[in-house]
């Protein structure tokens, strides 16, 4: 018997014995079902992607000559700026906001979120947000960049400039309740068999975000609500005419963006820890490593912000804090990096599509974390500041870092979602264009910035001509390869083969349930009979004493519950005062068989 096996078996009481039966009209309603809000959130902060996308290919190819002939000078500043904004704000945070929507309560054994309205809440201020950024192409979008520095903001562009303000506070708002629900559905909801030091490290990935989220956020809505003032009253917070100060703007605003690099980044941090080792078919490298250092990159990605304004006229012994402060922050993302190449050495590789886009997201976040220690370092960071250099590392850490960490997830729990497997062909084509593509796009930007190029302009000195008609080149075939994508995802969720429940033989809780999961995930309470990355390995001795005991604390917590007995009530009654009622469960489940049987046949 196999890993995957065994705990099935385990968990055989506690699987839905139907797959839930949606309408496609139950996902345009206000629906509390956390797995409907994770498929909701994915698929509209997708639609964004698009057309971020689109955008972005506008962009390109305005720069695909050094005059600007395509497009407004004023147009083309509303261009990049928009699209910074729709790909941060409405795609790759709420995109991790999704994944841990649908994974979240099924890891944990949970029947939804802490908060099920709340969460609904959090969603649909998504579209409405999104809709109102788009919506002020009508009136004059706005044009300082994402970054939104006064002066320029407050004099280029206002009605575009308040809408973009408005739009965003309405994001941050919809991400600190994302967040306050994550952390409590993860706190109180697990099943009581499982210790933080059990959960999968997604759980843990989602604790870090939270926390960081919870922290920094709010900075960031006040640094705005000052600048609408600055706008709409008149006040000088940060208007040099008035005596404010441009530059306090600068500090509020990477207080929370440079913690938001990871906030995008963490959940696929554990996307990614969940994909290695059940493709590779090996145990995690240093579980307890990668959990603690997203805590550790939690706390230092709060102190690096102004190695962004090094030439702000920062005072020279802070730029020595926030180098090293920056460098530092390495440590911990390297012991990820490490853990995982230790998992996939040696390991016995499923080259399917979502091991692939998680193998392209070591590669390129590998690059743009390199290019991070560069830019770290003041002297390096002056001579490339506000170059295409910086534009190429932005573009691998958070394309590279997040979306080839989104495209994993799609491809690992598709079939979870929908109880149909993608086609992996066409998965394999998805990739193989991305990762062209989106190589030859960013990889030159590097050159191009250490030669000189300005980014956030429209006309360039013609010598940079040949680099950028390449850089467009790739934009076009990353536009493409989005294509297969859409057309298999659609394809496969009407006529894809049927998934089964556990496609992957993997042994996180998520799978112990019918694909799609029922409504309440689990119609039992699951039991963890091995760890969550067990792979390969034999199992520990007295496992089939742990397990007798197991199926016995999920029968005392089902008869608790029965009676309107809380789960960790009922539990705690047995093991401290020995008052509660033993429920023998109705199957026994052989947990005998020879060791050499339980191994891992793969």
């Amino acid at each position: 018997m196999t890993q995957a096996q065994f705990q099935e078996t385990a968990n055989i009481e506690a699987r839905g014995t139907e797959p839930a039966d949606r309408h496609w009209r139950d996902y345009f309603t206000f629906n509390t079902d956390h797995k409907v809000i994770g498929i909701q959130y994915l698929v509209t902060t997708f639609g964004f992607y698009l057309i971020g996308g689109v955008l972005a290919t506008l962009v390109r190819t305005e720069l695909a000559t050094p005059d600007s002939d395509f497009v407004t000078p004023e147009l083309y500043n509303s261009l990049f700026t928009v699209h910074a904004t729709v790909m941060i704000f409405l795609w790759i945070v709420p995109a991790g906001a999704g994944f841990a929507n649908f994974l979240i309560p099924l890891m944990i054994g949970a029947k939804d979120m802490a908060f099920p309205r709340l969460n609904a809440l959090a969603f649909w201020m998504i579209p409405v947000a999104g809709v109102l950024l788009l919506s002020s192409f009508l009136v004059g979008a706005p044009q300082a960049g994402w970054t939104s520095y006064p002066p320029l903001s407050l004099v280029t562009a206002q009605m575009g400039e308040e809408i973009w303000i408005l739009s965003v506070l309405f994001l941050g708002t919809s991400s600190i309740l994302g967040a306050v629900n994550f952390a409590v559905t993860i706190f109180t909801m697990r099943v009581p068999s499982m210790s933080l030091n059990e959960m999968p490290l997604f759980c843990w990935a989602m604790i870090a975000t939270s926390a960081l989220t919870l922290v920094a956020t709010p900075v960031l809505a006040a640094a705005l609500i000052l600048l609408s003032f600055d706008l709409l009253a008149g006040t000088a917070f940060f208007n040099p005419t008035g005596n404010g100060d441009p530059v306090v703007y600068q500090h509020l605003f990477w207080f929370y963006s440079h913690p938001a690099v990871y906030i995008m980044i963490m959940p696929f941090f554990g996307v990614i820890s969940e994909i290695l080792p059940i493709h590779s078919r090996k145990p995690i490298f240093g579980y307890l490593a990668i959990a603690y250092s997203s805590l550790a990159i939690s706390f230092l990605g709060l102190i690096v912000w102004a190695h962004h304004m090094f030439t702000s006229g920062t005072p020279g012994w802070l730029r020595m804090f926030f180098m090293i402060t920056t460098m530092i922050i390495a440590v911990p993302t390297g012991i990820k990096i490490f853990s995982w190449l230790a998992t996939i050495w040696g390991g016995k590789l499923r080259l399917v599509s979502a091991m692939l886009f998680g193998m392209g997201f070591i590669s390129t976040f590998l690059l743009g974390g390199i290019t991070g220690i560069m830019v770290a370092s003041v002297p390096f960071d002056i001579h490339v500041h506000d170059t295409y250099f910086i534009v190429a590392h932005l573009h691998y850490v958070l394309f590279g870092g997040s979306v080839f960490g989104i495209y994993a997830a799609f491809y690992h729990w598709f079939p979870k979602m929908t109880g149909r497997m993608l086609n992996e062909f066409w998965g394999r084509v998805h990739f193989g264009l991305t990762y062209i593509g989106f190589t030859v796009t960013f990889l030159p930007m590097h050159a191009l910035g250490m030669q000189g190029m300005p980014r956030r302009v429209a006309m360039y000195d013609p010598k940079f001509t040949t680099i950028n008609v390449i850089c467009t080149i790739g934009a076009y075939m990353l536009a493409v390869s989005t294509i297969p994508f859409i057309v298999n995802v659609i394809w496969s969720w009407r006529y894809g083969p049927k998934a089964g429940d556990n496609p992957w033989e993997a042994l996180t809780l998520e799978w112990m349930t019918t694909s799609p999961p029922p409504i309440e995930n689990f119609e039992g309470i699951p039991v963890l009979a091995t760890g969550p990355y067990d792979y390969g390995m034999e199992k520990i001795q007295n496992t089939g004493e742990r397990l007798k005991l197991m199926l016995r604390e999920n029968a005392i917590a089902s008869s608790g519950q029965k009676r309107g007995i809380p789960i960790a009530e009922a539990q705690a009654s047995t093991f401290f005062s020995g008052t509660a009622t033993l429920v023998e469960p109705e199957s026994e489940i052989n947990v005998d068989s020879p060791a050499d049987e339980r191994q891992d046949s793969n």
